[in-house]
């Protein structure tokens, strides 16, 4: 039902309690900076209860709301016209059956960087207007992205999830598809390729669209996980997350996936090539100012950066300044962006954030979900090697058969975006077929 003009959620309630009777028992000195962002956080919740005013709640917090409808003939424009105009890497796909409801999802989370605090994420449950009431589900996690709604969350901002749209929840498939924390509805700043936060919001994300399908009277069948870019990395993070509360999966599927992101990174670095993306200097802006503040570094991007690009790359992680203003300002490469002493420390690696670095890689783990990584031979930012990663190390330790799928020689980044979509949706389509008939 409609949450009451200033009616609390339950979570924040329970959040206030416990943190007055912590009030009473007293802190230590350590805890007052932990005490102070738990209380803004709170502060933050308390004021987002009236924002929720006009959606509908469905269980401790979680509220959704219905933004819109794409037709099947507004889904088959997505996979004709704005295909086009997205990327003229030869492809098709089947026309849409079903016409798509989206509900914009809003829900409580917490940053596991920061003592759990408590925060508020968005994201979209795409829902196919059909009479059965048991699908599938896919979640799919996206892309890199410069502004903040380019998201899921606001779908005629995104084309990649637009897409995702057409080309799944089109023909039967319930999708959902979180934002991340700093994206969307978010008032975070941008947790970009920062691994538990980017874990939590996916987790917390699917939890909600099931309590609104619920309230929806759907019914969930198998699990599929879907991402591209940024999005493979948090896939593959969101499914080692999965498997250790005991989510069974059905299979994921990633596209141009960093696996790796400390060798990538030192690939970029030291072993440049020609066709290597014009936007890799912005994305170490985002990533390397989403560590200072997610992992509380402070100092590093001063450590980081050449000065006279520090408060450009500050200026676009916080969406004070749009990548084509700040394209001009940046250089080429990443070596002309940081500095010589940041640089060589990232060799040995032994710094904090390089250590974190490594710690984010997205693949070690013997994994027991059937996985397709797909590359692109002339992909300008993920090269075939990194985004393989997952299939020798499956192999080696007698893991899910994992594949690596080739997109082409002349599959860019996102010409191997739109293979593994066409692909990956047989591959699915293929197993549900096999549960059928067993």
């Amino acid at each position: 039902m409609p949450l009451a003009q200033g009616e609390v959620p339950e979570k924040i309630r329970l959040l206030n309690t416990a943190w007055r009777m912590r009030l009473r028992t007293g802190f230590a000195m350590s805890d007052v900076f932990r005490v102070k962002k738990w209380l803004s956080s709170l502060a933050f919740l308390l004021l987002c209860s009236s924002a929720f005013a006009q959606l509908q709640e469905v269980t401790s917090g979680v509220a959704y709301e219905l933004i819109g409808t794409y037709d099947v003939a507004r889904l088959n424009q997505i996979l004709t016209q704005e295909l086009k105009e997205f990327s003229d890497f030869p492809v098709s796909y089947p026309p849409a059956k079903y016409g798509v409801k989206l509900y914009r999802i809003n829900y409580p989370s917490v940053i596991p960087e920061q003592e759990n605090r408590p925060t508020v994420a968005s994201g979209l449950l795409a829902v196919p207007e059909r009479e059965a009431r048991e699908m599938p589900v896919i979640s799919y996690q996206h892309g890199s992205v410069f502004p903040k709604n380019e998201v899921p969350s606001h779908p005629d901002e995104s084309m990649e999830t637009r897409l995702m749209l057409a080309q799944f929840a089109g023909q039967g498939y319930l999708v959902v598809a979180a934002d991340y924390f700093g994206k969307g509805e978010s008032q975070e700043k941008d947790s970009y390729l920062v691994k538990a936060s980017t874990q939590q919001a996916c987790l917390d994300h699917l939890k909600a669209c099931q309590a609104v399908s619920t309230h929806l009277k759907l019914t969930w069948g198998p699990l599929f996980l879907s991402g591209w870019s940024q999005g493979g990395w948090a896939t593959l993070v969101f499914l080692k997350k999965l498997e250790e509360v005991g989510i069974p999966v059905k299979a994921a599927a990633t596209a141009s996936a960093p696996t790796d992101l400390f060798a990538m990174i030192n690939g970029w670095i030291h072993a440049p090539t020609d066709h290597d993306a014009s936007f890799l200097p912005a994305l170490m802006a985002l990533q390397i100012n989403a560590y200072a503040e997610y992992h509380r570094l402070p100092g590093l991007d001063e450590s980081a950066f050449r000065p006279e690009y520090r408060q450009t790359a500050r200026k676009l992680y916080l969406n004070e300044m749009t990548w084509a203003q700040a394209s001009p300002l940046l250089p080429k490469t990443l070596s002309e962006l940081l500095r010589e002493d940041f640089i060589a420390a990232g060799s040995v690696g032994n710094a904090r954030y390089w250590q974190i670095l490594q710690d984010s890689q997205a693949y070690r783990w013997r994994s027991i979900t059937p996985l397709r990584t797909y590359y692109g031979q002339a992909d300008e930012v993920t090269s075939p090697y990194i985004a393989t990663l997952p299939v020798g190390f499956q192999k080696a330790t007698g893991g899910a058969e994992t594949t690596g799928v080739d997109a082409g020689v002349k599959a860019n980044h996102r010409g191997t975006f739109l293979y593994a979509v066409a692909d990956q949706k047989k591959w699915f389509d293929e197993m549900l077929r096999d549960k059928s008939e067993n």
